[in-house]
């Protein structure tokens, strides 16, 4: 789970402190607070309320004091092992129905797990309220009797899948693994990965588990937050009846800081079998959070690294080019912290040569020392970021939670913000000379595999122990057949609770005018929060690419970023940060889109610098160069990730080699060296306008204050016609194709499974989306509860349409364990076909209720309001289009999803590309039916069979 920092309540210091942009506006003094109430329960159960009534949700965030600093060696990965236990069944709720019970009333919920916490939430419509209530103190409280072996079982297998994709699937995955094993001892709280050893895994027992639960999931060693739009005493109320009568457990005692130092450098390195380019870490440790130290080494991180002016990025970057970019971060946790300096090499680059250019970045740290400016534009974000954070009920859930469980209050906040206040430049100085100067670190050398060469000095082979890939033995574990015994409760819990009236779809005023240049202009005013996100969104994007020059329309995202006419990049930059705002710009197959997101205060100087960039381009020939050796490292790295190899070669497979949509974005290694700047001015001048172009707004701001803002834009940006290229697609796919490519010693085949299918525009689009939603939509979908809940094979299972402008796929897609490749295959085929025969009247109603009440969350945040108005205008859709999709979900009916699954869902005609272990898996494979089997490199081309090890 990402960590959560400052944000809540009191932010008049901010405010004040903030005052002193490049604006030089005075800002008034205006006290901003989130009440909240706070009280405990008898059992000890502390309870937070904040009432938030914008809009007709409730979040419900639940966070116990246990993550993976309460384990032991030997039994790593419990406490998130136990997460996952908790979404599977209690007393009163049957197995798999949480996720669906949730998802019926139209809500989301999850759970994430840490070295210091877990956390549980839901969001969902207001009526709902009392049935989240239910859901949690069931599993807080009326759990355990429910824990079979079957059920751990499967569990434990998902977990292990969750940490082939995430870890051993992936570049650089076993970086943290070795990190911590060399900074903590091995009785350290933080010596182990969050995940667990697979060994620890593979032999926990249930009774661990009930050992685990009994001691650390009582309400005495848990927060309640509820924020959202409800009555105190109602909720009041509620938390009594469902949470009151569960008794408390074994007390926790609080952990206590736990510091370590280092006596002297360790040096390790490690042969990454999906890394193409070296990448180095150095750490040194530092001190736990809510520290003053540990304020200011976040103050010291973004001045060695962040932006142009970083003394890092200037010498590893401008001036040895040896990488594209740098990164450095304090990560101060409950217990201890470690400052990280993180660089992934320009392909080739030596790590010696890496670590070297790292000191003389420090040394010219020492040399030029931190500014008043650079302590200003550090702060100058906060501002922004808080108002960002605190832009939805879950946001302020995670925020109440954190700081009372590890405060004692959750109005810390106002400390927090104190706090980053008073750090000065010398205190950033300090905390260097304290922490990092001459002091010992760990580092660490992941190169790709026989490029032992590039390793830093002095390093030795880390002990990293990989998976072995094993034939798959299916399990058979006897479910228990006597009933569970339940709890005794004060009032019958084993139905649940009546849903009130859900609330009215209330879908936000919007307005639209078109400026005298053409450009279409659309905005919502929303005065909650004093931000604004825009962004101005051009058609054309990829599309507008030469095959035969793949990635010009990438590139021009980048240069333009880089400075303009009368601004360096590192002034470009600079003026941004000092306004506390963000702008990027990126390219997607269909649209160049610039974004930003500001203070309202500062729009109108904002939009000063998005129209610059625009307008003014620089075209810096020494930054297109460092942009292109970042592009072309970038692809090289990915060429090996099982995930992008999949995504790159079904573009491939499924719009045909003639389409501009079989080519990333990107580009190839190729043809973005030979891009040169006349090409990026040329497409520029041919395709930026006016006309394209569509200005999107959602913030505290009126229609007329944007227009008159925009004036400028519109007099300077003088209209012309852009032709967009047609391409002819095949989607008459006659066949079963099966396409396997090979990355040896994969633990995970990545499984993409589809065909061209219809654009977003085509009447019948959102009809099979609604049809879809049962199969593969949603957690509750068959090919998740099938590949995930049952067999344990994958850590998710997903199907949907993609289509826009343009047709796009109908996909199936899943990562799963190596040893059941073809079984995996084999189902997903099955239930596609099945799929076909109908659904029941149950299935329908759930999938109606989960998309019409879901309406109730769609609008909350700036971001969510700033999408909807971007698919009104690139898809010329109504206003009222979420009205007219939730009549279309009501009006579904029974024939009408088997009519559309008929349509649309023929497993007979579809391509099956497996990226994977050829060695294992090839062979079974090929003995599944496929009408066509061909193995391909991992640029899509299709190789002979004897040329790999079979």
């Amino acid at each position: 789970m990402k960590k959560l920092k400052f944000n809540l309540f009191s932010v008049v210091a901010l405010l004040l402190f903030l005052g002193f942009n490049s604006c030089k506006k005075e800002v008034k003094e205006d006290k901003l607070s989130v009440e909240f109430e706070k009280y405990e329960l008898e059992n000890g159960l502390q309870v937070v309320l904040h009432q938030d009534k914008s809009d007709p949700i409730v979040s419900v965030a639940i966070q116990y004091g246990v993550g993976s600093n309460r384990e032991k060696t030997g039994r790593t990965g419990f406490a998130h092992l136990f997460e996952h236990m908790l979404f599977q069944e209690s007393e009163n709720v049957p197995q798999d129905q949480f996720f669906k019970t949730i998802q019926d009333l139209g809500g989301t919920l999850n759970g994430g797990t840490w070295k210091d916490g877990t956390i549980y939430y839901e969001v969902v419509p207001k009526n709902a309220l009392e049935t989240v209530m239910w859901l949690e103190s069931d599993r807080m409280g009326f759990l355990i009797n429910t824990v079979t072996e079957a059920a751990f079982y499967n569990q434990q297998e998902v977990v292990q899948n969750e940490k082939r994709q995430r870890v051993d699937n992936n570049p650089y995955g076993h970086t943290s693994w070795v990190l911590d094993k060399a900074i903590y001892p091995e009785d350290h709280p933080y010596n182990w990965q969050v995940i667990g050893e697979l060994v620890d895994l593979q032999s926990a027992t249930v009774e661990d588990v009930k050992e685990f639960y009994d001691k650390y999931y009582g309400p005495n060693n848990a927060t309640l937050v509820l924020a959202g739009d409800f009555e105190k005493e109602d909720a009041k109320a509620l938390v009594e009846k469902y949470f009151g009568e569960i008794k408390k457990r074994q007390e926790v005692a609080p952990l206590e800081p736990q510091r370590v130092s280092l006596a002297e450098t360790k040096r390790l390195y490690h042969e990454d079998n999906f890394a193409r380019a070296p990448q180095l870490y150095m750490v040194w440790p530092t001190l736990e959070q809510y520290t003053e130290d540990a304020y200011a080494l976040d103050f010291l991180a973004q001045v060695l690294s962040d932006g142009k002016k970083a003394p890092m990025y200037k010498v590893l970057v401008k001036e040895k080019e040896l990488t594209s970019r740098v990164s450095a971060y304090n990560n101060s946790q409950e217990l201890a912290g470690e400052f990280h300096v993180v660089v992934t090499a320009n392909t080739g680059k030596n790590l010696a040569d890496v670590e070297t250019a790292i000191m003389e970045s420090f040394q010219k740290f020492e040399e030029e020392g931190v500014s008043e400016k650079d302590v200003e534009r550090i702060k100058a974000s906060l501002e922004t970021g808080f108002y960002n954070s605190i832009s939805s009920v879950l946001g302020k859930s995670f925020q109440l939670a954190r700081y009372n469980v590890f405060t004692g209050d959750p109005a810390f906040i106002t400390q927090d913000i104190e706090n980053i206040k008073k750090v000065t430049k010398e205190d950033v100085m300090r905390v260097y000379n304290t922490y990092l100067k001459d002091k010992p670190y760990v580092i660490t050398s992941f190169v790709p595999k026989g490029s032992l060469d590039l390793i830093a000095e002095n390093s030795t082979k880390a002990n990293i122990v990989e998976e072995e890939i094993k034939e798959n033995v299916e399990v058979k574990i006897e479910e228990r057949n006597d009933e569970v015994v339940k709890t005794e409760s004060n009032f019958d819990r084993s139905k649940a609770p009546e849903i009130g009236e859900s609330p009215k779809l209330n879908i936000p005023e919007s307005w639209a005018v078109t400026l005298d240049n053409d450009m279409k202009v659309l905005g919502i005013e929303q005065t909650e929060l004093p931000i604004v996100n825009f962004s101005i969104v051009l058609d054309g994007g990829h599309l507008l690419d030469d095959i035969n020059k793949n990635g010009v329309a990438n590139l021009m995202t980048d240069i333009l970023m880089e400075g303009t006419a009368t601004k360096t990049p590192e002034q470009l930059e600079e003026e941004i940060e000092m306004l506390g705002a963000s702008i990027r710009m990126y390219t997607g197959d269909e649209a160049i889109t610039i974004s930003g997101n500001t203070l309202v205060r500062n729009f109108d100087a904002t939009m000063k610098l998005v129209e610059e960039i625009l307008l003014n381009p620089r075209w810096d020939e020494e930054e297109l160069a460092r942009i292109k050796t970042s592009t072309i490292n970038g692809i090289n790295r990915s060429s090996a990730n099982p995930n992008v190899v999949a995504n790159n070669i079904s573009n491939k497979i499924l719009y045909g080699k003639d389409h501009i949509f079989a080519y990333p974005a990107s580009g190839t290694a190729a043809s973005v060296d030979s891009i040169t700047m006349q090409d990026l001015k040329d497409f520029y001048t041919k395709n930026f306008s006016p006309s394209v172009a569509k200005f999107h707004i959602v913030g505290n701001i009126k229609k007329d204050k944007v227009v008159e803002v925009l004036s400028s834009l519109e007099e300077n940006w003088k209209s012309k016609e852009v032709t967009i290229p047609t391409y002819t697609l095949n989607t008459d796919r006659d066949k079963s194709s099966l396409y396997f490519v090979d990355i040896p010693d994969s633990k995970q085949s990545v499984i993409n499974i589809g065909y061209l299918s219809m654009a977003k525009t085509d009447p019948d689009y959102f009809p099979a989306t609604v049809m879809n939603y049962k199969l593969g939509g949603s957690f509750s979908g068959n090919v998740n509860l099938i590949l995930r809940e049952e067999k344990g094979y994958t850590y998710g299972a997903r199907t949907g349409f993609s289509g826009s402008k343009i047709p796009g796929t109908f996909s199936a897609s899943s990562s799963v364990r190596t040893n059941t490749t073809a079984e995996s295959v084999s189902i997903f085929k099955e239930e596609i076909e099945k799929y076909k025969e109908g659904i029941s009247d149950e299935d329908l109603q759930f999938t109606k209720n989960a998309l019409i009440k879901s309406n109730a969350r769609r609008f909350e945040s700036q971001y969510a309001l700033l999408g909807m108005l971007q698919d009104i205008s690139n898809y010329d859709m109504s206003k009222s289009y979420i009205a007219d999709e939730e009549k279309i979900v009501r009006e579904m009916t029974l024939e009408r999803h088997k009519e559309l699954a008929n349509k649309y869902l023929d497993a007979k005609k579809m391509g099956y590309l497996v990226v994977g272990d050829a060695a294992t898996q090839f062979k079974k494979l090929k003995e599944l039916g496929f009408d066509e089997v061909i193995l391909m490199d991992k640029d899509g081309n299709e190789i002979k069979t004897e040329k790999v090890k079979l």
